[in-house]
């Protein structure tokens, strides 16, 4: 599904290169729940960012579904974010002045999907994620936990082929934090390939596979063995 080869990130200032990103390598198949781990500024948010079509390597290559994502122009990366792939983020990024309704229905109106056909997939969704009560209220009137549900199913929305999460549960408490990861994988069981990024050993178990990086190269890349 994905392969990473040799891929660089660097900035150049002045006569000095600094990598965030050196010489990365990586394979992910179609319905692995991978943890990317490491301490701040390892490179884990730049690499899934990348991973997203919202930042681009300097150098190497990087294929999707065999497609060279690094010979793609930007309008085309932009339509392969916005049809395959599904971003949840530590801060929620929930646009204040929407309720929760118009929050999620907001991918499908960057897709031009029909109103009838958007009022079905947001019900649908809605419904699954028990939130039909809340659809009219604003993100400051929902607690942590509550903000985060609205944007995995915005993330959901358009039935995307890959999960993307920074740090999805680094805002809350433990509780909604179990909450929020059993629901990844019981969205994995049904087949969405999940990568996220994580500091909780705890949080990364729930996955399948930990993938370790320091200094903007990859350490380790095994499975999660389950006790």
């Amino acid at each position: 599904m994905i392969k990473l080869t040799n891929i660089d990130k660097y900035l150049d200032k002045k006569f000095q290169r600094t990598f965030i990103l050196k010489d990365i390598n990586l394979e992910l198949e179609q319905g692995e729940f991978a943890s990317i781990m490491g301490p701040s500024g390892a490179g884990k948010s730049t690499l899934l960012n990348i991973l997203g079509f919202l930042d681009d390597a300097n150098s190497g290559e990087y294929h999707f579904f065999d497609e060279p994502v690094h010979n793609l122009s930007e309008k085309q990366k932009s339509q392969y974010h916005k049809s395959h792939i599904g971003f949840v983020f530590q801060a929620y990024h929930l646009i204040d002045e929407l309720t929760v309704y118009e929050n999620i229905e907001m991918p499908l109106l960057y897709r031009k999907v029909k109103g009838s056909e958007r009022k079905g997939m947001v019900a649908e969704i809605l419904d699954r994620f028990n939130m039909v009560a809340k659809k009219d209220l604003f993100p400051h009137q929902l607690s942590g936990g509550q903000q985060q549900l609205v944007g995995v199913a915005r993330a959901l929305i358009g039935s995307p082929k890959l999960i993307l999460a920074d740090e999805p549960t680094g805002n809350l408490h433990s509780d909604q934090a179990a909450e929020i990861m059993e629901l990844f994988q019981s969205l994995n069981k049904e087949g969405v390939t999940i990568v996220q990024v994580t500091h909780s050993e705890k949080m990364a178990s729930y996955g399948n596979r930990i993938i370790k990086m320091q200094d903007g190269m990859l350490l380790e890349n095994f499975p999660h063995m389950a006790d």
